[in-house]
């Protein structure tokens, strides 16, 4: 199969903020839900209170309450009281998916990164999904990965593997590990062919809108500095809209030597979660998902999901916003 060679410009938004005056749904941990009308605005997010504004009207919820979250066209954000409640909420909705596309398309193909992500999945190797999940439809691959062995302490695979893949019956010829003996033009260079391989056998699917493979799911994290996967601010990789998989050997954060897949691989995805923790990050959020307007972007704000784009966030992440 041939790579793409047109620019797809339309994967690249030059400004897509989220809007928080539209519909909001409000889920206490009961998971019962309140909808208030449009317009609605959050006008704080603080540690005692969420104070949302709507008509004119001011709804105030303890801190207690386990998640807000915003829907507006493709895109859905989701407020966690804590990281552990975000966690239930990421496992059920992974598992969900799961079954969707097994069923589906009798495969699951899901994109993982590396850094607390992973931490953030730990759910799923627990009651009630490690056993309901139909694990031998599971093709798992990563969005990045560092140019180290794979048993080294920054590999992205031994993250995955010792908090997660290794706990679940994934079977080993579905779990998609780059070849740590090649340099890292080699490593970008074999692992898209890796991926051309199975559009073939379509055990990964094919965009018809950009002709380039659609990820079931794609979970990504982000960076304190707005990168994603391994495509930083600034870096002339985050134009690259030819290549699937492509190389860095200088990244900003060590290790230097990386593969990553290429936004409009990321863009093609059907459904695409952020997952976003801790008080480091919250410039970062506010700066990608707040109201002020910058034509600088970072890699995060880069992000557009083809099908469904939705953040969760914990609260430390969003005091911002």
């Amino acid at each position: 199969m041939a790579c793409p060679s047109r620019a797809l410009s339309y994967l690249f938004p030059t400004r897509s903020k989220l809007n928080t005056r539209s519909q909001l749904t409000l889920l206490k941990p009961s998971y019962s839900s309140l909808r208030l009308s449009s317009p609605c605005v959050i006008s704080s997010l603080r540690s005692s209170c969420l104070c949302v504004i709507c008509k004119g009207l001011e709804f105030r919820a303890k801190a207690s309450m386990a998640e807000v979250k915003i829907q507006k066209g493709k895109t859905n954000l989701s407020v966690f009281d804590s990281e552990e409640v975000l966690a239930v909420s990421l496992a059920k909705y992974t598992a969900d998916l799961a079954e969707k596309f097994s069923t589906e398309r009798g495969a699951f193909t899901v994109v993982l990164s590396g850094g607390s992500l992973i931490k953030s999945l730990r759910k799923l190797v627990e009651p009630p999904y490690v056993s309901s999940i139909d694990w031998s439809k599971w093709h798992v691959f990563w969005v990045d990965e560092r140019v180290v062995p794979k048993d080294h302490p920054d590999s992205n695979y031994k993250l995955a593997y010792d908090g997660f893949l290794s706990k679940v019956p994934i079977l080993p010829g579905n779990v998609y590990a780059i070849n740590d003996a090649l340099s890292a033009e080699g490593a970008a260079d074999d692992y898209e062919t890796c991926l051309k391989h199975l559009v073939q056998r379509k055990v990964i699917d094919t965009s018809e809108a950009s002709g380039f493979p659609k990820f079931d799911l794609m979970l990504l994290g982000m960076g304190p500095d707005g990168h994603v996967a391994s495509l930083f601010p600034g870096h002339p990789l985050v134009h690259e809209n030819q290549k699937w998989v492509t190389f860095i050997k200088d990244s900003p954060k060590p290790p230097p030597e990386r593969i990553t897949f290429t936004f409009p691989v990321i863009n093609s995805s059907a459904y695409i979660a952020l997952v976003i923790c801790g008080t480091g990050k919250a410039d970062a959020v506010q700066k990608v998902l707040g109201k002020d307007q910058s034509l600088d972007l970072l890699p995060a704000e880069m992000v557009s999901a083809e099908g469904e784009l939705t953040w969760f966030l914990d609260k430390a992440a969003a005091p911002k916003l």
